[in-house]
């Protein structure tokens, strides 16, 4: 069995001006589940930005302490912030051995950022991180289009769909959203 812990599954969406982001509670060790509730999203910047990971739990914390570095030198430009932590992750010694993905949000935009110095901004302003993420981005797709859904709607009905396909994802959901 692996050591590494493993944190699966987060979706964010943008509708009507609002911005929704969500995950499972899931952190598993190999094939073992370690916690069932833990909180992977969350505000930043007094509550205008959310963020979340899929990946090395430890890594990740890691990464939103950089991300907030980044975003009290670029405080109006979340981009910014995001494609500067994407040029440190890649080429920083230490920070390159991170293995997480996060997805960040606020009024503006929805990244996800990488290690690779990857920032992409999705097409359809949604966007889903992890094990389950594939499974919870039709989803979202679906009900974005299908539905007149809220944002928060959607975002938990595409988690609630997702545990119910992936082994690493489960149903205990926390949704954060922006107004």
């Amino acid at each position: 069995m692996s050591n590494r812990t493993r944190s699966t599954t987060v979706v964010a969406v943008r509708r009507d001006g609002k911005v929704a982001m969500g995950a499972d509670g899931q952190v598993s060790m190999g094939d073992t589940v370690i916690k069932a509730g833990a909180t992977k999203v969350r505000t930043l910047k007094d509550g205008e930005i959310l963020a979340g990971f899929a990946g090395g739990v430890a890594d990740a914390f890691t990464l939103f302490e950089k991300l907030e570095e980044k975003l009290e030198r670029y405080p109006a430009n979340l981009t910014r912030a995001c494609v500067e932590l994407a040029k440190d992750w890649r080429t920083d010694r230490y920070l390159r051995r991170l293995d997480a993905l996060l997805a960040v949000g606020d009024a503006g935009g929805l990244y996800v950022v990488s290690g690779d110095g990857n920032v992409l901004e999705p097409d359809d302003e949604i966007v889903s991180i992890g094990s389950g993420g594939g499974y919870a981005l039709a989803a979202a797709r679906a009900l974005r289009e299908h539905t007149d859904l809220s944002a928060r709607e959607i975002v938990q009905k595409a988690l609630e769909i997702a545990a119910d396909i992936c082994v690493y994802t489960n149903d205990r959901i926390t949704v954060l959203e922006l107004e």
